[in-house]
């Protein structure tokens, strides 16, 4: 086995470490949103109301978009 081989699987590796990392954060998130869909939307509301401010209203109705999108993402789970 070649060095270039040793690097492929090494990569494979940390892909699939990755992978895993980004499962287990994403459960963590589920976990911490059940139950407090109500105060997640109010940070995403907030957190919209604070990008249109700095942004001058210059990018209103993609930020509208992305919250209203994140929060029907909150109704799915």
């Amino acid at each position: 086995m070649g060095m270039l081989d040793d690097f492929k699987d090494k990569a494979e590796d940390l892909v699939e470490k990755a992978k895993d990392v980004g499962e287990d954060l994403v459960d963590k998130a589920k976990d911490l949103i059940d139950g407090n869909e109500d105060k997640v939307a109010e940070g995403i509301d907030k957190a919209a109301d604070i990008a249109d401010e700095k942004t001058g209203g210059a990018h209103t109705d993609k930020i509208e978009a992305a919250a209203d999108k994140a929060k029907d993402l909150l109704d799915d789970e």
